[in-house]
């Protein structure tokens, strides 16, 4: 043997006790699952686990809009309509009053016919917490009258303004949040289904389905999206009810968006069904289906949620626009794009600024779930 290929072997017998133990820390990490590094990567991620309490904050609120609301979702201030924003305040004259707002007066312009609002700084409105204000039907069940804030006796507090009508903006846009925010997540979960149940068909047994797959894919994805979702929209009886109106608007998008998770789908199957741990399980006589659930999809699983995260805000952003065109829920359910109908009109947007106030929760919601998506990518991904 030459000296180049030398093997030093210790003629020692085998000794287990001089392997050298691993500590606490080392053996809490070689032990973890994949799930539990991928949460320790994501906590790194400080702006994305902000985004995530923002998230949380925001969908939790949905649970208690009626509470939260100040006032009722179809409650009319006749007198103060487009009436500005109220600024709260703690402090009167020096004196600490704790939250309140001042009064309005209002005049009519008759030269052009607009109610003009002023601040009333004799008339001060303490607000009320934890109060009884407008009666409604917590989730159209349970009669109750329960507020977390509620404007003073014969007082107003209108903390975003109202609008043509004298609905108070701020109720409005808590009562949106529960349409805008659920249309994602429903729609995101029926995209799911049928990006995996396709995707995983087409990259599992290949051929004439995976070409068949391919080419709805392209077809659908050539198609300008915007100009699709219209024409879907557009296509919704129009005796339908709003409910009805509801679930057919989220099931276009979910139509519409499942093409990408299927393509991703299809490409990682591909790759791992010529895996050993694969072949194993065929040869042990495991279905299709079961080689898919339980084998093949837990090994990319968590790069899917990813990807679903960064697909929610788009269905949010099409559900706006395509109510602010019209064509998408309309009232008397309340969204966020619903509520931007109002501010179509130029002069009402220079000469009533808070009408887009709903533009503002749509940009945090996309951008924290953008954020979010951005943080569970890299934390997903196993070679950081």
């Amino acid at each position: 043997m030459s000296n180049g290929n030398r093997h030093f072997v210790s003629p020692e017998p085998f000794n287990p006790q001089q392997i050298e133990a691993l500590t606490a820390e080392q053996e809490k990490y070689f032990l973890a699952s994949q799930w539990k590094m991928m949460w320790w990567r994501l906590k790194r991620h400080r702006l994305a686990v902000a985004s995530g309490i923002v998230l949380a904050v925001m969908y939790f609120s949905v649970l208690i809009t009626e509470f939260l609301a100040p006032y009722e979702l179809s409650a009319r201030n006749e007198d103060f309509l487009h009436a500005p924003p109220q600024v709260i305040h703690f402090f009167h004259e020096g004196d600490f009053v704790g939250p309140f707002v001042y009064g309005l007066d209002q005049t009519l312009n008759l030269e052009t016919l607009q109610r003009e609002y002023s601040v009333n700084r004799d008339e001060v409105q303490p607000l009320r917490f934890f109060c009884s204000g407008d009666p409604y039907r917590f989730w159209g069940m349970v009669e109750a009258d329960f507020h977390l804030v509620c404007p003073a006796e014969n007082g107003t507090f209108f903390l975003l303004g109202t609008d043509r009508l004298g609905h108070d903006m701020w109720s409005r846009i808590l009562y949106g949040a529960r349409i805008s925010l659920t249309v994602g997540l429903i729609g995101i979960t029926l995209s799911f289904i049928l990006g995996i149940v396709i995707g995983g068909l087409a990259g599992y047994f290949g051929g004439w389905v995976d070409n068949l797959v391919q080419r709805v894919i392209e077809i659908l994805r050539s198609l300008p999206e915007l100009p699709l979702w219209m024409a879907l929209s557009a296509a919704l009886p129009a005796s339908w009810s709003p409910v009805l109106v509801y679930f057919g608007i989220t099931l276009i998008l979910a139509l519409v968006d499942w093409p990408g998770l299927a393509r991703a789908v299809r490409s990682k199957l591909l790759a791992l069904r010529e895996e050993d741990f694969a072949t194993a399980a065929t040869l042990m006589g495991a279905k299709p289906s079961r080689v898919i659930g339980r084998h093949l999809l837990p090994n990319f699983m968590s790069h899917l949620i990813a990807s679903a995260t960064l697909s929610i805000p788009t269905m949010i952003l099409a559900e706006t626009a395509l109510s602010f065109l019209g064509l998408g829920l309309r009232p008397p359910i309340t969204s966020w794009g619903v509520l931007l109908i109002e501010a179509q009109n130029i002069e009402a947007v220079v000469l009533f600024p808070w009408l887009m106030t709903p533009m503002v929760p749509v940009i945090i919601v996309v951008l924290a779930f953008n954020f979010l998506g951005d943080g569970l990518r890299d934390a997903a991904d196993p070679y950081k």
